[in-house]
């Protein structure tokens, strides 16, 4: 059966006009919005201008390595790089997180005889983000993750050297957040590159959030490649790059790293292939669009937006640190605010409990739930809010909505945790108000959590799901 264009883009529009809106501040978490028509117009035809182009030979479509060599000139100035840094495009902050630890292994196999088959690890943050788990889970590495302060969210420096020095030779990369997702805040870069340096141990800074605000954000302690020792960097320009999905950048410290990064084979009859990351066949609209709006802002136009941006975050933080019942975690550099719970006289306000009334205030904020570190000290449940340039226009509501939610649910009691929830929820959907799932979620082991969330994910897909179960 065949369908007109205009049936079949019509059906698409209306699978559109279920999500949120991307527009206008109100998701405060997964879509960055500069607040900029023209720059939606610009990445818009940059990209259909290469939906066609296969980045897969920039030897070929030469478009390509002009537009890469652009991105990445780009970056290593804006992170203060010299001539020795260099990089490539990928895909999006977990594709350049796990090149980071590909070339980290290869670079610690290539280092000393023996090596070959070895099995190396990387010591990481609890706050690192995730794709350094897959990186891991994907190359056949070990992970040591680091309780980080708990009142502060930042990672400790002396704990991280101390956990490479328990590895010893298999240490291979150290990690450090500039800032770390779940608190917003950046990590001790230059004590922990310092550190890491000294014992022979590659140090990656994850700036995939962070990397396209921090340069523009204020006096800030050196946290990029400007710190000696740090050896790779990631830095996302579909997030605060204003890009669409998905274009990020991975930057290595010297070409013989950056080659570490290439798998290249002619263990077959065609053509020689050599691939600089994960993807072999890559789209070059996302690239293309992410070139154009870097080359429409430059950094006076980046400077606006961050401007804007810190402008809002202030703003709500100061509203945030008046409210009685909770509190900021840390102290947040960049855009990224964690709300926890404060035991006020007033009452508490449980985290999961206000994202669900910023939700019926036309909110979506995310739930974050409480951790166990290895140590045994806990990191607290919170409610995460992503803050752009957009969300300078609306600020004044926001605020408003936070107070008046914080004052709905202050003193009731969080959400108990219900098992039976996690059967419920496979077959009818997620409910509107997720403090009790996500109550339930933070309490099961994670050896029951992990594969429901895998099912959970797989059955909204499944074509043979019935539609109710899909919401």
């Amino acid at each position: 059966m065949t369908r007109t264009p205009d049936d079949v883009l019509a059906e698409l529009l209306a699978l559109r006009a279920a999500d949120p809106p991307t527009h206008g501040g109100r998701v405060l978490s997964y879509v960055y919005d500069p607040g900029r028509a023209d720059l939606d117009r610009v990445a818009e035809q940059a990209a259909t201008a290469f939906l066609p182009v296969n980045g897969l030979d920039p030897t070929t479509f030469t478009s390509v390595a002009a537009i890469e060599r652009g991105l990445v000139g780009r970056a290593r100035k804006t992170f203060h790089g010299d001539g020795d840094v260099v990089g490539s495009v990928t895909s999006g902050g977990t594709e350049s997180c796990l090149l980071a630890v590909k070339v980290a292994r290869e670079t610690w196999r290539a280092a000393a005889p023996g090596r070959e088959h070895a099995r190396a690890a990387i010591v990481l943050p609890t706050t690192a983000h995730p794709a350094f788990h897959k990186a891991a889970a994907y190359l056949d590495l070990d992970v040591v993750a680091v309780p980080v302060d708990v009142d502060s969210g930042r990672a400790v420096a002396a704990r991280l050297l101390a956990a490479l020095d328990v590895l010893g030779e298999r240490a291979a990369l150290v990690v450090v957040s500039a800032p770390s997702y779940p608190f917003g805040v950046v990590d001790p870069v230059a004590e922990v590159a310092a550190g890491a340096s000294a014992r022979g141990v590659a140090c990656h800074v994850d700036a995939c959030i962070g990397g396209w605000v921090l340069p523009w954000w204020g006096d800030l302690e050196p946290w990029d490649l400007a710190v000696p020792g740090v050896t790779s960097l990631s830095a996302d320009l579909h997030k605060y790059g204003y890009a669409p999905k998905g274009a990020s950048v991975v930057l290595h410290r010297g070409r013989e790293r950056h080659r570490a990064q290439y798998f290249a084979t002619t263990a077959w009859p065609g053509y020689p292939v050599v691939n600089p990351t994960v993807l072999g066949s890559r789209a070059a609209g996302a690239m293309a669009a992410a070139w154009a709006v870097g080359e429409v802002l430059g950094d006076e136009g980046y400077a606006r937006l961050v401007g804007r941006t810190r402008e809002a975050t202030q703003r709500v933080l100061t509203t945030l640190r008046t409210v009685a019942g909770l509190r900021v975690v840390g102290e947040p550099t960049g855009p990224l605010v964690a709300i926890a719970t404060d035991d006020a006289p007033g009452g508490a306000v449980d985290p999961f409990r206000l994202v669900d009334a910023l939700r019926r205030r036309g909110w979506l904020a995310q739930c974050q739930p409480a951790m166990t570190q290895p140590d045994g000290t806990v990191l607290p449940r919170t409610a995460h809010l992503t803050l752009t340039a957009v969300s300078a226009d609306v600020v004044d509501q926001l605020t408003a909505d936070l107070v008046g939610a914080a004052d709905e649910v202050r003193g009731v009691a969080p959400a108990q945790p219900d098992p039976s929830l996690v059967a419920r929820v496979m077959t009818e959907g997620l409910p509107d108000e997720l403090a009790g799932v996500m109550a339930t979620l933070e309490a099961l082991p994670a050896d029951v959590v992990r594969p429901a969330l895998v099912q959970l994910l797989q059955v909204v897909i499944d074509p043979g799901t019935s539609e109710g179960g899909n919401r």
